[in-house]
């Protein structure tokens, strides 16, 4: 994207609700007011609405209400910004492109952010709903090198994290359905997806991606999804801003990851989970492969693995499987 047209929106975002003058924007952009002028006028082009007044200078008075990649990197604190961003309008997957970047040689860290896909996956190859509505679904790629055993806790806390930042932007918190699942009173309001490569004893890629229903109104879904998604929006009442909501989130996840790489979470992660967990206490049944076996969620260990006690009061722990939540009694 054009350096001048990111400063002048950054410096537009930081003066609001004020002016930014023309005259300062030139000189920090080294460049004369016409060509200030013109930049702006390129920006409008683009759904951008500034207001001009003699002698105070320009103020912005709308933007685009849909992802775009200025918006989301003006909003993005400095110290984030050596975390490159790709916007797209349309793509199959989000973790294919990234992975298709990774195995092109792209350096990494990177993120891919985009308004709609036309394959978009979840977990064990399901079709996710991934209209231009509002949403976003994100992919983030690493290069970790770190042995692929250490990646059994790194989805949960990714969705632990996850769960934090949408309690701290939108005031209430959407819960933990192991693995992998975000919900509301029982309707998902996100998913997430987790892809490596392994090369040897190593990860060499890796590649998280989430979906996740931001603006999304209640009647957007088609059929049975109807009764079982939610959108943040739908929760909290009213549209989120998605650009300055996309710059958390990359905040977020890159703080996240770094903290995991580092092993800072391993003390962390089960109370923070369990914090957002929805199964644990609750009857539920475990499917993985052709066993089935039911009792009590009772949270997950350190490895990750969910708790399970059954009728007998015998311990079960699973690291992977389908989860369904039972009515109690």
């Amino acid at each position: 994207m054009p350096a001048s047209d990111l400063v002048i929106i950054r410096e537009a975002l930081a003066a609001e609700p004020g002016f930014v003058s023309g005259a300062a924007l030139a000189r920090k952009l080294g460049v004369s007011r016409v060509a200030v002028w013109q930049h702006m006028e390129k920006l409008r082009t683009q759904g951008f609405v500034f207001e001009a007044a003699k002698s105070r200078g320009y103020r912005l008075v709308a933007r685009p209400a849909t992802l775009h990649a200025i918006l989301v990197e003006a909003h993005l604190k400095s110290r984030l910004r050596d975390f490159p961003l790709t916007v797209l309008d349309s793509v199959d997957s989000t973790n294919d492109e990234a992975a298709r970047q990774l195995a092109a040689g792209r350096a990494a860290p990177f993120v891919i952010l985009a308004q709609r896909q036309t394959r978009g996956r979840g977990r064990l190859g399901r079709a996710w709903h991934s209209e231009a509505n509002g949403n976003l679904y994100a992919s983030f790629a690493f290069r970790p090198r770190l042995a692929p055993a250490r990646l059994a806790t790194f989805t949960l806390w990714m969705g632990a994290n996850l769960c934090e930042l949408i309690a701290n932007f939108c005031g209430m918190s959407p819960g933990l359905k192991w693995p992998n699942d975000l919900l509301f009173d029982g309707r998902k309001v996100g998913g997430m997806l987790t892809e490596a490569r392994v090369d040897a004893d190593q990860v060499r890629d890796l590649v998280f991606g989430l979906g996740l229903n931001v603006n999304s109104p209640a009647n957007s879904w088609p059929g049975d999804l109807g009764r079982r998604a939610t959108s943040l929006a739908v929760r909290t009442g009213a549209p989120l801003d998605l650009n300055r909501f996309a710059a958390a989130l990359i905040g977020r996840v890159r703080l996240a990851y770094g903290q995991f790489i580092d092993g800072d979470h391993l003390d962390t992660i089960a109370d923070l989970w369990n914090r957002h967990d929805i199964l644990r206490g609750r009857p539920v049944t475990v499917l993985q492969g052709t066993r089935r076996l039911a009792g009590i969620a009772a949270g997950i260990d350190d490895a990750g693995s969910l708790i399970l006690r059954d009728d007998r009061g015998r311990t079960h722990r699973f690291t992977a499987g389908e989860v369904t939540l039972e009515k109690a009694g």
